[in-house]
């Protein structure tokens, strides 16, 4: 039986295939504007914290007023002008399906902007999975744990019945701050060998694998970090 009563799911790069379209509106921002270059692994490594935490990362000795620039720039792109595609991964809507069926609560925790993860939503039509989300306009970015413990909080669960699934070592280090358990997924930002040093209960290499896991039987809490492919 699974000691799990909530899912808590990150969304770039976890359910919804966004990294080359966050890359490329940050490019497009960044050249804009003239700033200095950054590379596109760059780039990525900052995907999952919050817009102004992943710009004073990029440029730490950039002041508040360029931050803000790029930030309005790289907001028009990603919304509106940059044609690159998102879109959810393959099974990701049957995933959700059948974990509902299955009895779980779903919740998102991003570093998205709230504009953004509502726009979002029902253009992909999952939005009635979830009983609540966290975005990192509205509170801590991750890995401060503080929009997991306030979705625990909403969901009146207890953080050992929650777990935390992400692609970055942002989402791991937050479930491990909130005290719960977390699943890494290798097939968004950041490596396997990075997020297994981040000690999550075990890494799966797809959507498939992920539904796997649901589905055979989950740890308890004596776990074993393994890998699985799908």
């Amino acid at each position: 039986m699974s000691p799990y009563k909530l899912i808590v799911f990150d969304w770039d790069g976890t359910l919804m295939d966004s990294e080359a379209r966050i890359v490329a509106s940050m490019r497009s921002a960044i050249h804009d504007l003239s700033f200095p270059f950054r590379e596109d692994a760059q780039l990525r490594n900052v995907i999952g914290l919050g817009l102004p935490e992943a710009l004073a990362m990029l440029y730490p000795d950039g002041d508040k007023v360029m931050r803000g620039a790029l930030v309005e720039r790289y907001r028009h792109y990603y919304l509106s002008a940059d044609p690159t595609p998102s879109r959810l991964f393959e099974g990701a809507e049957e995933l959700l399906k059948k974990l509902r069926e299955q009895g779980y609560l779903m919740a998102i925790a991003t570093g998205k902007g709230r504009s953004g993860l509502d726009r979002i939503l029902p253009e992909v039509g999952v939005a009635h999975y979830f009983c609540a989300s966290r975005c990192a306009d509205e509170t801590a970015s991750k890995p401060n744990p503080r929009m997991l413990l306030e979705i625990i909080a909403q969901t009146q669960v207890e953080p050992g019945e929650t777990l935390m699934v992400g692609d970055t070592e942002y989402d791991l280090l937050m479930a491990k701050y909130a005290g719960t358990d977390a699943l890494a997924v290798s097939y968004g930002v950041h490596e396997k060998a990075r997020l297994q040093r981040c000690g999550p209960v075990d890494c799966v290499d797809s959507i498939a694998a992920l539904g796997d896991w649901f589905s055979g039987p989950v740890y308890d809490s004596a776990r074993n970090v393994s890998c699985r492919h799908g």
